[in-house]
């Protein structure tokens, strides 16, 4: 999914700051200088069961697009044919044969706008779960960070502008069990639902 793959740049700066005057300890009650953790990016979306869903859902309909357009495509080659056939054995007037032409045309014209008009609606459509998914992401943080134990989470991935991280700053699989918990039980009550049927 062309537009989500942003979300790894889009999460390597999810910042915020909080009060610094509440507890300096991580879940593992380590200290953490300068109360600053992060989570990484590559582990996050690769195992976040609704990002997961979201892809699959795109590439589902991405390919019933294709194939829509592909079907609409063929029947319209078809036609032509047979207008070229019908030309070529004398079966039409002059006439008859601008008047297909004309239409044939304005029916290509209609599968390309169709085509095009489809593709922005679901750049559009991923852009939108792009959205969401991030803004899940982030008010998750807000909740998870509740007793303001962070000044800043950072997103971390390899070749990001994070060079090095301490592994026990990372907080990751405790964010990554909160966020797929959290979908089960959104899924389960009916408050977000994506579509994952498999295209035939």
């Amino acid at each position: 999914m062309k537009n989500l793959s942003i979300v790894v740049l889009l999460l390597s700066v999810i910042i915020w700051g909080c009060d610094k005057s509440a507890s300096t300890a991580t879940s593992g009650g380590k200290q953490v200088a300068g109360r600053i953790v992060y989570v990484n990016t590559d582990t996050l979306l690769n195992q976040y069961d609704y990002y997961k869903d979201v892809v699959k859902s795109s590439e589902n309909k991405r390919f019933r697009l294709e194939t829509d357009i592909s079907n609409k495509a063929k029947n319209f080659q078809n036609k032509v044919a047979f207008f070229q056939q019908k030309v070529q054995q004398g079966g039409m007037t002059q006439e008859q044969g601008q008047t297909a032409q004309a239409q044939l045309q304005q029916e290509e014209q209609s599968i390309m706008a169709y085509r095009d008009k489809a593709a922005q609606d679901l750049a559009k459509e991923d852009a939108k779960k792009t959205e969401d998914v991030l803004n899940n992401i982030q008010s998750f943080l807000k909740e998870f960070n509740a007793g303001d134990k962070y000044d800043m989470v950072i997103g971390y991935s390899k070749g990001g502008g994070v060079l090095f991280a301490k592994e026990d700053l990372d907080i990751t699989k405790a964010v990554l069990e909160g966020l797929n918990k959290k979908y089960a039980d959104d899924k389960k009550s009916g408050k977000v639902k994506v579509d994952t049927t498999a295209s035939k």
